[in-house]
């Protein structure tokens, strides 16, 4: 790999027109639902390299096991290595065993506590056990930190903390914060990202994967890499899942999670239940599909020929089926149907014909149905219900006043307004 000073890449090597279609096709499905892959254009020169030299890419990925269980949003990043996996790379998932003592002071106002030896051991076989229902555990190189790390001898930690300088570390936002703050930064929260980027050195990375708020941490890794005369590695960001309220980031705090461990139909009715905003995100993040199946859901959706209904049930049993199996899926689609589709509807429901007016360029706002139908009695009352998630088109909440269809999607499906309002249409 041909770099110029500062690690930018040599303009001259690996020309667009000298790019195999295959390696550039690799690369698109790598960069989709990724936030930053830099340097630029690095991650698709290493995958030409690797494939010049008849090697594959060490993409690496460490995780502290402070808590037990794990949900969606932590799985988007180990979707990710299985990307890698799939395309004939080495994953290599470290297991944060020494790290997890330190703790990450990513995004943190305070100091971690230290967690116990045992508590820690116990979290990572939870997490072993896990991430093996997203990566090919046979075909992963997994290793724990402590490994290498506790072996370090004193020589070899002064040569690691010179690397960096403490100006350096207070660039960084949580700990600039803290310090204009007076609030207290220890030595060892500084000695983090150094001990990351170890990790990168121990392991010869190729590439390193995490969320957003690693970035420092990532490129420290590069800084540390370069240090102990290692090419430093490229990094790829992934986002923080936003749960299924729409809001906050993924959470068991807020209650808006999903769990990898979660029984089939439970998994299933909380995909349901996510505002039509998160399909495209979830599409992306979750379920492994390449970005021109995300393009061209995306694109369905936009133009309406793809009802929201029925991609959010496809998108529920696409990553139910990754968990449970396509039996778990169908059985958590048919639990699903059974118990919330239609429970609260009426026997009889009036039925109406589409107005005419309420469809303008072949396209149908669902407040103006909702006006023209008599269901609402102004535009502004229709934006508000819809706001409030009170109307349902096929049981399906719809949150965004924006919302169109066109006459074929609408046809033979029933709206509700609150909880005694219903209209079938034809």
């Amino acid at each position: 790999m041909n770099e110029v000073p500062g690690g930018q890449l040599n303009p001259e090597v690996g020309a667009a027109s000298s790019i195999p279609a295959e390696m550039r096709e690799q690369y698109e499905d790598l960069r989709t639902g990724c936030v930053d892959a830099l340097p630029s254009d690095d991650l698709l020169h290493r995958l030409c390299a690797a494939q010049a030299e008849g090697r594959p890419l060490r993409a690496k990925l460490g995780v502290d096991p402070t808590a037990p269980d794990i949900h969606l949003g932590h799985t988007v990043v180990l979707r990710k290595l299985r990307q890698f996996q799939d395309l004939g790379h080495t994953a290599v998932l470290i297991i944060g065993d020494y790290t997890a003592k330190v703790g990450d002071p990513s995004g943190r106002s305070k100091t971690r506590p230290r967690l116990a030896d045992e508590e820690i051991a116990e979290n990572a076989q939870t997490y072993i056990a896990q991430a093996g229902k997203v990566l090919d555990m046979d075909r992963v190189e997994l290793v724990r930190n402590s490994d290498w790390l506790a072996p370090l001898r004193m020589n070899e930690v002064l040569r690691l903390t010179s690397v960096t300088t403490v100006a350096r570390m207070l660039e960084r936002d949580d700990f600039s914060k803290r310090y204009e703050q007076n609030e207290t930064i220890s030595m060892v929260e500084f000695m983090y990202p150094l001990l990351q980027g170890y990790d990168s050195v121990a392991v010869r990375a190729d590439v390193e994967l995490g969320g957003t708020d690693q970035m420092f941490n990532l490129f420290m890794g590069r800084t540390v890499m370069e240090a102990y005369g290692q090419q430093p590695q490229s990094i790829m960001t992934m986002p923080l899942l936003v749960g299924t309220d729409g809001v906050q980031k993924m959470s068991k705090t807020y209650g808006n999670y999903v769990g990898v461990d979660d029984v089939a139909e439970d998994m299933y009715g909380k995909i349901m239940s996510i505002p039509d905003s998160l399909m495209g995100s979830y599409w992306t993040l979750l379920t492994g599909a390449g970005h021109r199946e995300v393009e061209d859901i995306l694109e369905r959706l936009a133009s309406g020929t793809y009802h929201p209904a029925q991609a959010k049930r496809d998108l529920a049993a696409r990553i139910v089926t990754l968990y449970h199996g396509p039996e778990g899926a169908d059985a958590a689609a048919a639990h699903f149907d059974r118990v919330f589709k239609g429970k609260d509807r009426p026997e009889e429901i009036e039925e109406m014909p589409i107005p005419l007016s309420a469809v303008q360029e072949g396209r149908i706002w669902l407040p103006r149905l909702l006006v023209e139908t008599g269901m609402a009695s102004s535009n502004s009352e229709a934006r508000r219900l819809i706001a409030q998630g009170g109307v349902r088109v096929e049981d399906v909440v719809v949150t965004e006043s924006s919302a169109e269809f066109s006459p074929e999607e609408l046809r033979g499906s029933v709206v509700q307004v609150g909880r005694r309002r219903f209209l079938r249409l034809r």
